[in-house]
């Protein structure tokens, strides 16, 4: 037992093998676990006091990993091993799982058996407590007009028969924790489930994770270590509030971001990346930003996470004294010639007809092809019809290479013609020269490292072009002449050759 749980060395350790979930509840490796761990002031694990909680288990590696560290921490103050590992057991960890079968797997992680009232348990709990301190209570979603008041849940997708899993996990559901343990705690860790279905069109999801964070926040520990996807750096679905809580939060004090979420989680993709902080109750000041690429930490620096001027976070760091050059030099941007959503009223569905004729004679863009419509069927913008435009999808990146492209490639809309909702439209313009030059802009490295800045999924609404400064289109663009205006250094010029390939 003692061998177990105090040496790393497995072959192999079965939560390093375990299958994900899904992408939504990934397992987190137990050197990953370990890294996050790492974030804490390892005197904790010589405190027979204090209390770590996990409120969203899945394999129970975050327990049993502390309980490791507890177990040769304690060793001087409980020299017995038996009470050592009964007193932690008992006293340290506790833990809410996120389903029947996640609350099997974690107490067979951390208990040694699923059952931990059982004589194969590394410690008897009493038979009054068959859970030990990782419990697992199936709840129900609240229902109101179809939805979970506590997570956004479709109640279509849900509302469950008993014997299937209702994903309403209790930590986020109008849980009294403090009630359930009769304790507070020091620690709050682990990683969350990441998101659910609202009922939406296309799989529509809304995301969740931020809602452990709050209800974290809210028992009041000393320490916050989650680790959750990155798109909350600018925000999203239902995340605006808590980006800018997280942003203005100077108790946050140190982050680790993985913009590529195979370099944390192999063999998972979740669009936008990863990234894992610690949260500290008595802590004032900078956030240490640590960027990871591949097995090394890329760049590192101590600053505020929200800079002046913006409203989302600068994942890189090296991109901090290109922002503010460009900053000082242009105050008007791009995404004020950018459409919104359905620049012309057509939704993605909209298909034309075939072929063109005296009623049909407008050509519009549409997902797959072309057709041919009517002005009257132009609900919006029906001014933009007869001049020059530029065109370019809303979405792109799905399983990019790196370095990134970042955006599709654009292409002019002549006069005559429209688009439905696959695409943007970026003008109008006068003359076809001043949309030829905006996509000579377009295709810089620069144009699209500024969009890069703010687009961390496949999606590219008129905000990603909010740090792009405005040009003068009577002439066309280059990389060159834009470093130059710019006055960026070498160094600077690097990382964005290297961070953006060329737009053929």
């Amino acid at each position: 037992m003692e061998n177990s749980l105090l040496h790393n060395v497995y072959n192999p350790d079965v939560l390093s093998c375990i299958a994900n979930l899904s992408n939504d509840e990934v397992f987190t490796p137990p050197e990953l676990a370990n890294k996050i761990i790492d974030l804490l002031p390892q005197e904790l694990f010589e405190n027979p006091d204090t209390r770590f909680l996990d409120p969203c288990c899945k394999s129970g590696v975050f327990l049993r990993e502390i309980a490791k560290r507890l177990i040769k921490g304690l060793e001087r103050q409980i020299p017995d091993l038996e009470k050592r590992i009964e007193h932690i057991f008992s006293k340290q960890l506790f833990g809410f799982a996120i389903t029947e079968l996640t609350s099997l797997l974690s107490r067979r992680s951390v208990y040694c058996s699923k059952y931990p009232s059982s004589q194969f348990s590394a410690y008897q709990f009493p038979e009054n407590k068959p859970q030990g301190n990782i419990i697992y209570q199936r709840i129900n979603h609240t229902w109101k007009d179809g939805k979970c008041i506590y997570c956004g849940a479709s109640q279509s997708e849900y509302d469950r028969k008993q014997e299937l899993e209702s994903y309403a996990y209790q930590f986020i559901h109008n849980l009294d924790v403090e009630k359930v343990f009769k304790m507070k705690f020091d620690v709050i860790i682990g990683n969350p489930p990441y998101q659910m279905s609202d009922g939406g069109a296309q799989a529509s999801a809304r995301p969740i994770y931020h809602l452990f964070i709050d209800n974290a926040k809210k028992l009041n520990p000393r320490y916050i270590c989650m680790i959750i996807p990155a798109r909350w750096y600018a925000g999203g679905k239902g995340l605006d509030d808590f980006r800018d809580k997280m942003l203005r939060d100077n108790r946050i004090k140190e982050i680790h971001d993985y913009p590529e979420t195979a370099d944390c989680f192999p063999g998972v993709q979740i669009k936008g990346g990863i990234c894992y902080f610690i949260w500290d109750k008595v802590y004032k000041g900078k956030c240490k930003v640590s960027t990871h690429k591949g097995n090394t930490i890329s760049s590192q620096m101590e600053r505020y996470l929200l800079e002046k001027n913006c409203d989302i976070f600068i994942r890189y760091n090296e991109a901090i004294s290109i922002l503010h050059k460009v900053q000082l030099s242009n105050k008007i941007t791009m995404d004020n010639y950018v459409s919104s959503r359905k620049p012309f009223g057509l939704p993605t569905t909209f298909r034309g007809k075939k072929n063109k004729d005296n009623n049909c004679s407008i050509l519009v863009y549409q997902n797959g092809g072309i057709g041919y419509i009517k002005l009257s069927e132009i609900e919006r913008n029906q001014d933009w019809v007869n001049k020059y435009k530029v065109y370019i999808t809303m979405a792109y990146g799905a399983g990019e290479d790196f370095p990134h492209q970042i955006i599709n490639k654009p292409f002019i809309g002549e006069p005559n013609s429209c688009c439905t909702e696959t695409y943007l439209v970026i003008g109008p313009y006068n003359t076809q020269l001043q949309a030829e030059n905006v996509i000579s802009y377009i295709k810089t490295k620069f144009f699209r490292f500024m969009v890069l800045l703010k687009k961390n999924t496949q999606h590219a609404s008129s905000k990603v072009y909010s740090f792009v400064p405005l040009q003068d289109f009577s002439k066309p663009w280059t990389d060159q002449e834009l470093y130059k205006k710019y006055n960026l250094t070498q160094e600077e010029i690097n990382f964005i050759e290297s961070m953006i390939r060329p737009m053929e």
